[in-house]
């Protein structure tokens, strides 16, 4: 494990502790939220055209993305406590070397130093991004 004190992982694990929890209140509220209430907040009734349905629809897939991008989220979180656990967090799972404490209070979910998410980010840039 990289050289982080007791208490910089005591720390970490209360950021990583708070972040859990609030996320799961934002998608109990999401999934609470979902269904019609797209249409009620734009046009304060049922849709009365395709074009305030349309937008609806499109409000409804916006909260889908988001409600995964917070799963996704609390799955790294997750994985983090795990690392935790198995006494790995913090190091670089490419170079191994240890992950900054700064990084990690900023990031506490990082698997990659900054020098090696910079170089994965210029290799792996756009891989998967949809192209027409």
């Amino acid at each position: 494990m990289s050289e982080l004190t007791q208490a910089q992982l005591t720390r970490i694990k209360q950021v990583l502790n708070q972040r859990y929890w609030a996320l799961l209140e934002e998608v109990r509220d999401a999934l609470e939220n979902a269904g019609q209430q797209q249409y009620i907040e734009i046009i304060g009734n049922v849709p009365t055209d395709i074009g305030d349905a349309s937008m609806g629809d499109a409000l409804a897939d916006l909260n889908v993305a988001m409600i995964d991008r917070q799963i996704h989220e609390l799955r790294d979180i997750e994985a983090a406590r795990q690392r935790l656990a198995d006494k790995a967090y913090g190091d670089c799972m490419d170079c191994g070397e240890g992950i900054a404490f700064e990084r990690l209070m900023a990031y506490p979910t990082a698997k990659r130093c900054f020098r090696c998410q910079q170089q994965h980010e210029k290799t792996y840039h756009g891989e998967n991004t949809p192209s027409l």
